[in-house]
């Protein structure tokens, strides 16, 4: 099943099963370990799903937003929450969330592609404990 959505003239052909599943999956591994799930969704979108990364970058966040939402309700309900951490973050965050698309939409997409590949790759080094 497959859905079509047209952004800034292009349009686009996605197969809605396997994004619907993959954000899903995402969403439920993403809020059982604490991590945001972008770094999953990111790749499902950009490579699985074949859309654009100035699609990508605010379809991901949008979509990440609601389960981060609910998954920060439910850690908060079993009383998993730092109030103080929070705070602290919590500025810093709104700051980076304001600047980053303004430094994103500046870059050659193929760089935002790069970036992001580093990126988890330092990430996906770290939580194996390799760096």
């Amino acid at each position: 099943m497959y859905m079509y959505i047209t952004f800034w003239g292009h349009e686009f052909k996605i197969n809605i099963v396997v994004g619907c599943i993959g954000a899903f999956l995402i969403a439920v591994v993403s809020s059982m370990f604490g991590f945001g799930g972008g770094p999953f969704m990111v790749p499902l979108m950009a490579v699985v799903l074949g859309l654009p990364m100035y699609v990508v970058v605010g379809s991901s966040l949008l979509a990440i937003f609601f389960s981060t939402l609910m998954s920060t309700a439910k850690h908060y309900s079993l009383g998993n929450f730092d109030l103080d951490l929070f705070l602290v973050m919590f500025p810093a965050a709104l700051l980076a969330g304001w600047i980053g698309p303004k430094i994103a939409k500046k870059l050659n997409p193929l760089w935002v592609k790069r970036v992001a590949v580093v990126g988890l790759t330092l990430l996906g080094l770290s939580l194996i404990g390799i760096f």
